[in-house]
């Protein structure tokens, strides 16, 4: 019933853009000036506990004068991590045809646009929605594999985009020092600014593959409030959030994108990033594409997504632990 009830979406009045390229770019030292124009301030603030948005919190009567004060040292700080290069930001994005199968399921193609590589699990909401309202999933937003009795259609094919990224490389030594010298504070504000660059950097990566590497908004002139906001077609989703609470999804970027080959990032048992300061995930361009929660599913759904998976049912329950209505 919630698959009956998935995201309507015309394909047939669905102008698919064919990326500017296919494949994979690897960025080994990419500018931490040009990406700390894209920082989103708010969130910082509230890592340190000040409630309030940026830049209505540096004038609150109750909590300006400690967020002005906070906000100098980071931006001190941030001054000079980039002039000394402290850090290292690296990225790896991917740009690959694909189409859903099976209703749930994204299938990668390799550039001959012929052979699959990989595929992509997603997880539909089960809930019973009001009329109106529909059962979502991320695979609703690709355009459903069609084919000819030679095989797939190209008119049929659609495409999807892949990153991991990091701005935490060389972060240890600096936040050993300051912690040698039991500058709490210091080390402290060094991983709040990082994780600051990382999701900046998810944001402009973003950006550049609107605008150029995919091209699908080329003509896009948004400003960085805009960006935050996210006014702009298509989403850019990770594996272990609501609309895919999986993190075990993030082994096929890897898998994907070499992601530890190309730029050393890896990987914890638990399925952490390494370094702490990244970001991974996948680029939809539908303009419908939407963020969404999965809510809570049925053990029918999970027993199906395990199959899917071919992993035991047990480990996917434990992964979905949060997401299970049963």
């Amino acid at each position: 019933e919630a698959r009956e009830n998935k995201m309507p979406i015309d394909w047939k009045k669905t102008e698919i853009k064919k990326p500017n390229f296919i494949g994979t770019k690897v960025f080994e030292d990419y500018d931490l000036k040009e990406i700390a124009e894209y920082i989103d301030w708010t969130p910082f603030f509230h890592s340190w506990e000040l409630k309030g948005s940026y830049p209505k919190i540096l004038s609150d009567p109750e909590r300006g004068v400690e967020a002005t004060k906070l906000f100098n040292d980071a931006q001190n700080m941030l001054n000079k991590l980039i002039s000394e290069k402290w850090l290292k930001a690296k990225a790896v994005i991917g740009i690959h045809p694909a189409n859903t199968i099976n209703d749930d399921d994204i299938e990668i193609l390799d550039a001959s646009e012929k052979n699959a590589v990989c595929t992509f699990h997603s997880i539909r909401q089960q809930t019973k929605k009001p009329a109106g309202q529909y059962n979502i999933a991320l695979a609703d937003f690709i355009k459903p594999a069609t084919s000819s009795p030679s095989g797939r259609t190209e008119e049929g094919l659609d495409y999807i985009g892949t990153f991991a990224l990091s701005t935490g490389f060389g972060i240890d030594e600096h936040v050993a020092r300051f912690e040698a010298d039991h500058d709490d504070y210091s080390a402290i504000m060094l991983k709040a600014l990082a994780d600051r660059l990382a999701e900046a950097f998810a944001e402009l990566m973003h950006k550049k593959v609107r605008k150029e590497f995919w091209g699908y908004a080329s003509t896009e002139t948004l400003k960085n409030e805009e960006l935050i906001k996210e006014e702009y077609d298509g989403i850019r989703p990770a594996p272990g959030y609501p609309a895919q609470p999986d993190h075990t999804e993030k082994l096929t970027i890897w898998k994907l994108l070499e992601v530890e080959k190309n730029i050393g990032m890896t990987l914890t048992d638990s399925l952490a990033m390494i370094p702490t300061a990244a970001v991974s995930g996948l680029y939809f361009s539908h303009p419908q594409s939407t963020y969404f929660g999965i809510g809570k599913i049925n053990k029918v759904q999970v027993e199906e997504y395990a199959n899917r998976k071919k992993m035991p049912f047990e480990v996917i329950e434990k992964w979905l632990g949060p997401a299970l209505g049963y």
